[in-house]
C-alpha cells in the first residue's frame, strides 16, 4: 500500500489530453500551455479534418509524438486519452462533446459550448448519462484578479451601477505579434465545407431566430448575478452592440463588438457609493499580459485612494488549465459547467426579445 499522501499522488498524475481542432487557438494557447504544464498534462492525440494541420501541430507537441486522426470518435474512445479538449468550429462543439461524454471522458469545450437551448440541453443530457463532465472554457473567470474582484464586489454595501465592455481590435493583430506564428491550412474536401456550412446555418437559425446564445457575459453573471430584465438593446450585427440590463435596484450597461483599432478594451467596472472596483483584461493571445484589479475609493474625510493590484502574471488560459486539472483529478464540478453555460443562452434570449424589432430590420 502506498504511503504517499493523496494530494502528492494526485499531483504526480499526468493527464493525457486529446485535442480536437488544430486551428489558431490550439496552436497559440492550448498546445503550448499543455507543454508548459508538462508536470500535469501531456498531449497524446490530435484530431482535425486537415492532415496538414495534424502534421504541423504534431511537431509542436512536447513529451512524445501524439497519435493523429481525422475521426473524433477514434480520439474520444482511445484509452490513451483522459481529457478531450474541443477547440474546433463552434458548429461541432456539442456533437464532439457528446461523443466524449459517451466515452465517459471529461471534456474542456471552448466557448461557446452551445449557441442555443436545443443543443445545450442535448449536451446536458449526455453529461447526466456519463461519468465525465463538461468544463466550458470561459477562461476570464479563472483570472486571479477577477476572482479577487468578485470578493470585493461581494463586500460592497450597495451597488449603484456597473459597466461591462468588450470592444476589441481584430484578433489577428495580437496573434501576428505574439511569437507563436500559427499556420492555416485548407486541405479539406468540398464535402467537409458543405457539412460545416449546414451545421453553422442550423445553429445560426436556432440561435438568432429562435434564441441567441453566446459566451461574452459569463463573467458578468458571476460577479453580479443574473439581471432581472433587459431594459433595452441596440443589436448591430456585425458591429458594436449595446444592452441595458435592469438588476433589482441598479442598471448595468454592456457593450461588445469588434473594430479595426488595434487595442483590447475589455473590463468590468462596478460602482458603489464609496468604492469603484474595475477588472481590466488584456488580449489572451499574448501570453503573460496581466489581468489587473483597480480599486478607487473614498478614504477619511473626503480623501481619495486608487490602488491597482496585480498578483500574478499567470494568464487566464494557464489558470483555467490548472483548475481543469483539479476538477478532473479531484472529481470536482467546474464553476463553468454546461449547466452554468445555459444561463448565457437565457441571457441572450432576453436581449434578443428586447432588441427584436431592430434586429429583424
Amino acid at each position: 500500500m502506498s504511503s504517499v499522501p493523496d494530494h502528492q499522488a494526485n499531483d504526480a498524475r499526468i493527464l493525457r489530453v486529446g485535442v480536437i481542432g488544430c486551428g489558431e487557438i490550439s496552436q497559440v494557447a492550448h498546445i503550448p500551455n499543455i507543454n508548459f504544464l508538462s508536470h500535469k498534462f501531456r498531449t497524446t492525440y490530435l484530431c482535425d479534418i486537415s492532415k496538414q494541420a495534424l502534421a504541423y501541430c504534431s511537431t509542436k507537441v512536447q513529451g512524445g509524438t501524439p497519435k493523429t486522426t481525422t475521426n473524433p470518435e477514434e480520439l474520444c474512445s482511445s484509452p490513451d486519452v483522459d481529457v478531450v479538449l474541443i477547440a474546433n468550429s463552434d458548429a461541432y462543439h456539442v456533437e464532439h462533446g457528446i461523443i466524449a461524454l459517451k466515452n465517459d471522458k471529461y471534456c474542456l469545450i471552448e466557448k461557446p459550448a452551445a449557441t442555443c437551448f436545443r443543443d445545450i440541453d442535448r449536451l446536458l443530457g449526455a453529461e447526466r448519462a456519463s461519468k465525465g463532465k463538461v468544463f466550458v472554457g470561459t477562461m476570464r473567470r479563472y483570472a486571479t484578479a477577477f476572482i479577487d474582484a468578485v470578493k470585493e464586489v461581494g463586500g460592497m454595501d450597495k451597488i449603484q451601477y456597473a459597466r461591462v465592455r468588450d470592444i476589441i481590435g481584430l484578433n489577428s493583430t495580437f496573434v501576428s505579434q505574439n511569437g507563436t506564428f500559427p499556420q492555416k491550412f485548407n486541405d479539406f474536401t468540398k464535402a467537409d465545407v458543405e457539412v460545416r456550412s449546414r451545421r453553422e446555418a442550423d445553429i445560426f437559425e436556432q440561435a438568432l431566430v429562435k434564441e441567441l446564445g453566446t459566451h461574452d457575459l459569463s463573467a458578468m453573471r458571476e460577479i453580479l448575478g443574473m439581471p432581472k430584465s433587459v431594459a433595452g438593446a441596440v443589436l448591430t450585427f456585425p458591429g458594436i452592440f449595446s444592452v441595458l440590463f435592469q438588476y433589482d435596484d441598479f442598471p448595468v450597461t454592456y457593450e461588445s463588438g469588434v473594430n479595426d483599432v488595434p487595442q483590447f478594451d475589455a473590463h468590468i467596472e462596478v460602482y458603489s457609493a464609496n468604492k469603484i472596483v474595475r477588472v481590466n483584461f488584456d488580449s489572451p493571445y499574448v501570453k503573460g499580459l496581466p489581468v489587473t484589479m483597480t480599486i478607487r475609493e473614498k478614504i477619511g474625510d473626503g480623501g481619495f485612494q486608487e490602488r491597482t493590484i496585480r498578483k500574478t502574471y499567470q494568464d487566464p488560459y494557464t489558470l483555467e488549465m490548472l483548475e481543469l486539472y483539479d476538477c478532473v483529478v479531484g472529481g470536482k464540478t467546474p464553476k463553468t459547467s454546461a449547466e452554468d453555460a445555459r444561463k448565457d443562452i437565457e441571457l441572450f434570449q432576453m436581449i434578443l426579445k428586447a432588441g427584436a424589432e431592430r434586429f429583424k430590420s
